[in-house]
């Protein structure tokens, strides 16, 4: 009987009880009474609050044991304590001391929905300063690829990233503004402007010339030197007109010749206007880009900034009824001063890896337009035809920062994201009126602005192709599983190559007939990226050893111009220095090895990670969708045979520059005329989606963290 008792007992307390024993109304709770737990409860029925019965549930206690929770303790100490130092330890070290992650927290890299596989989850800073606030550093910016090419080459991903130090400081500025500047005599105005015009005028739409030089003579003619809103746009000019007229700056103690102008112009200009005007537009332009040329590219971008914000603000996104504005000149110059800010947001957004300030769906204005009779149109504008190419290319570069350098999440791959980059760009260049078109028969013969055009060019192109180039190589230094390599990474990384290739030449071209300019930004900038995809293309079969030579040419080109005052250039030979030391700290200790250059697994310094020997066929023969890798190419004995055939130029004494030839004439429009880059084009997004998952599962770790910075 007791075990018929015990059994009915054992099945009553299986089943769900109908009294909840374990909660208690509101009112008896309150009370402090026994409550029957029925709904509503015995007491609220016996004093008529049956319809304000209400329970809440107790709170769920669970036993736990006292190891456990002191288990929880010690781990949390342990966090806090590595929250503290994790900012001078690289990632890598974080997750080894923190375990693995969980499978949650690993991408699904078959999701063609991830974001971008190259960047990490955080983003790069400077070293933590209490005084001041940590700087961002942009993924898309040179000086930041520098930085994983250095991790690369020497194994370590806390190496950190190299600080700009040479900049005109806010100190500086005020010394300089301190100087009392006058303006100069009307002769010396006079050249100084139409210096401007003539080397920033035709690249840029800044000014209208024609008004500009007459007004010029107004202000010199009516002695009227007071109005501080033309003393800020000429001040800018005479800036520009300085710093391509003289070799130092004689007053300000700045390298850059023009600071004291640019120094006065900026303490005078109204940064917050209530009510803008195009002249102020103007200044705000001319201040941004003078700013490059001080190495200021921070200052450049607030300013352009906030030329878009007051451009907005009148509405220069917009077409304006011709009723309100009939003169056609002035229509056109509001026109092209809101696409010069749209130009310089998007290029100076690309430099740093900053988002654009607009989007193109919110811009609802012409394009530039010829201006009748043609006569005045060539007085007061540029090319129309070159405006818009400009343009049109500012428009991809800003479509490449957004969806390869962000962490925005696409449903499209990685490659089908550059795929249709490059397939805008190809568009462009085939698109390109024949008097924009590069001389490749007489190089010397290709006018500024010209020549500026296709600079930008390349460097978009190796913009949206550097990452795969990079990933390529760490795809050859890793040892295990990597067998193949896909034919579209071979082609994004010929095509990197092809282009620095061309701007390294170029640019070369310029300095050897002395039409670089000295404290110009954008040649040293385009000079610097060339290098770095050079110097990778030496250690790569789709490359050449002998590109390592335009690497050690254009450390010398920016070594020249930073002993003549140029910012940039010191910023950037300062990097490619650093480049240089970790390329060789990775040559072989007897040079005479059977291994020639590229360290093997037993030979390679310890400090870097050994590339294995493989072997490439070309790029350009196969046309399967992989491409089996077998051994690689060495590199040359030394960082560079100075005295190598093809890569002197008689103008120059041998030993002292390596010139890396166009090859008969080759411009980067030829790289997508290659059957390898048409075949790339020419593939469906299923095709780049689903046969090539492999190319976009560049962890975080590997190529973009964020760490340690």
């Amino acid at each position: 009987m007791e075990r018929g008792r015990r059994s009915r007992s054992t099945d009553q307390a299986s089943e769900p009880s109908k009294r909840r024993k374990f909660v208690a109304c509101q009112r008896c709770h309150a009370h402090k009474i026994k409550c029957s737990g029925d709904q509503p409860c015995a007491k609220c029925r016996s004093v008529g609050c049956a319809d304000e019965c209400q329970f809440t549930p107790r709170d769920r206690q669970v036993k736990v044991s006292e190891s456990y929770l002191d288990l929880l303790i010690s781990e949390n100490r342990r966090l806090k304590e590595h929250s503290v130092s994790s900012a001078n330890t690289a990632e890598a070290d974080h997750d080894a001391e923190s375990g693995p992650a969980r499978p949650a927290d690993v991408p699904d890299e078959s999701n063609t929905s991830v974001r971008n596989p190259l960047i990490g989850d955080r983003a790069w800073f400077h070293r933590y300063d209490p005084s001041a606030p940590p700087m961002f550093i942009g993924e898309a910016a040179c000086t930041a690829f520098a930085t994983r090419f250095r991790r690369f080459l020497t194994g370590n991903n806390a190496l950190p990233h190299i600080p700009r130090t040479q900049y005109v400081r806010e100190e500086q500025i005020a010394a300089a503004n301190a100087t009392n500047v006058q303006w100069p005599s009307l002769q010396q105005a006079r050249l100084l402007v139409k210096i401007a015009l003539r080397q920033v005028g035709y690249i840029y739409h800044l000014v209208l010339r024609k008004s500009t030089l007459e007004k010029l003579e107004e202000i010199y003619r009516s002695g009227d030197f007071d109005c501080t809103v033309n003393q800020c746009k000429f001040f800018a000019l005479f800036a520009f007109g300085e710093a391509y007229s003289m070799r130092v700056e004689i007053s300000s103690g700045s390298r850059v010749p023009g600071t004291s102008y640019f120094a006065r112009a900026l303490s005078l200009v109204q940064i917050l206007p209530e009510r803008t005007s195009i002249t102020h537009l103007e200044t705000l332009l001319l201040l941004s880009l003078f700013s490059y040329y001080l190495n200021r590219r921070h200052s450049a971008l607030i300013l352009i900034g906030t030329a878009l914000r007051s451009g907005l603000s009148i509405g220069l996104n917009h077409n304006i009824p011709e009723s309100q504005l009939i003169d056609p000149v002035e229509r056109q110059h509001r026109i092209r001063i809101w696409w010069t800010i749209y130009t310089f947001d998007r290029m100076w957004g690309s430099k740093m890896g900053h988002p654009s300030q607009i989007l193109d769906d919110d811009i609802h204005l012409d394009m530039p337009s010829n201006v009748s009779p043609a006569q005045l149109h060539e007085e007061q504008f540029s090319d129309t035809d070159f405006v818009t190419a400009n343009i049109n290319l500012a428009r991809i570069v800003g479509e490449t920062i957004a969806k390869l350098y962000s962490r925005r999440k696409y449903n499209e791959t990685f490659l089908q994201r550059v795929q249709k980059l490059l397939k805008a760009l190809k568009n462009w260049v085939e698109t390109l009126p024949e008097h924009l078109r590069l001389n490749k028969d007489d190089p010397d013969i290709n006018r500024k602005h010209i020549s500026s055009l296709h600079l930008s060019f390349n460097q978009c192109v190796i913009l949206t192709t550097r990452p795969t180039l990079l990933h390529l190589l760490m795809k050859l230094n890793e040892s295990e599983n990597q067998d193949t390599i896909s034919q579209p990474v071979l082609t994004l990384g010929e095509a990197c190559i092809q282009a620095a290739r061309h701007s390294h030449s170029h640019i070369l071209t310029k300095w050897i007939n002395g039409s670089l300019p000295v404290f110009g930004y954008f040649h040293a900038h385009y000079l610097f990226s060339a290098a770095l995809v050079l110097a990778m293309s030496s250690f790569l079969p789709i490359g050449s050893p002998s590109d390592l030579g335009g690497f050690e040419t254009g450390l010398e080109v920016l070594r020249s111009m930073s002993e003549n005052g140029n910012l940039a250039a010191s910023e950037f030979y300062h990097n490619l220095e650093q480049v240089k030391h970790c390329l060789e700290s990775r040559k072989p200790k007897d040079p005479k090895s059977s291994q020639a250059v590229r360290p093997s697994t037993a030979a390679a310094s310890a400090s870097g990670p050994s590339i294995p020997p493989t072997k490439m066929p070309t790029a350009a023969a196969p046309t399967a969708t992989t491409v089996p890798i077998t051994s690689i190419i060495a590199p040359p004995d030394g960082l560079i045979d100075h005295t190598s055939p093809g890569y002197t130029h008689p103008s120059i004494p041998p030993g002292s520059l390596a010139v890396q030839p166009a090859a008969g004439g080759f411009t980067t429009a030829m790289t997508f005329l290659e059957p390898t880059m048409q075949d790339f084009l020419a593939q469906s997004d299923f095709d780049l989606g689903l046969l090539h998952p492999v190319d976009t599962f560049m962890s975080d770790e590997s190529l973009y963290t964020s760490n340690g910075l």
